[in-house]
């Protein structure tokens, strides 16, 4: 795999044969390809490879089955890995933010079956 776009699905064996890294650095070169001005790119990008591997691991996480309903219920692949970025972010930060704060796969998956476009879209998050 040379290049990464967020709009169609890199091949899960493809995707996981490559080192974190490599990942990383594709994300990125697709961002500065389109011209995507970022606070911080280099941690978007490792929030885009979290649920990109995510994805590749199938429904294990619910995120898979949480990404095709909001392309189904109208955003585009890009915008979909961004709102499930969203949620795992809010999850980070709980770990981050509290001390006793344990990840709890429940939980994440609970939010994913939660995720809407409209709650996306109620973050300030631009429609296409």
């Amino acid at each position: 795999m040379d290049r990464y776009d967020p709009n169609r699905a890199p091949d899960p064996r493809e995707w996981n044969s490559m080192d974190e890294s490599e990942r990383i650095l594709l994300v990125k070169q697709y961002h500065k390809r389109e011209r995507m001005k970022l606070p911080n790119a280099a941690v978007h990008a490792v929030f885009h490879v979290i649920v990109e591997n995510q994805i590749a691991m199938g429904d294990e996480m619910n995120v898979s089955k949480t990404l095709d309903r909001l392309i189904g219920d109208g955003l585009d692949r890009h915008d979909a890995v961004h709102a499930i970025g969203a949620v795992l972010a809010g999850h980070m930060h709980d770990i981050m933010a509290e001390e006793a704060y344990e990840f709890s796969q429940d939980a994440y998956a609970a939010d994913m079956e939660a995720l809407t476009v409209e709650k996306w879209r109620e973050l300030g998050q631009p429609e296409n």
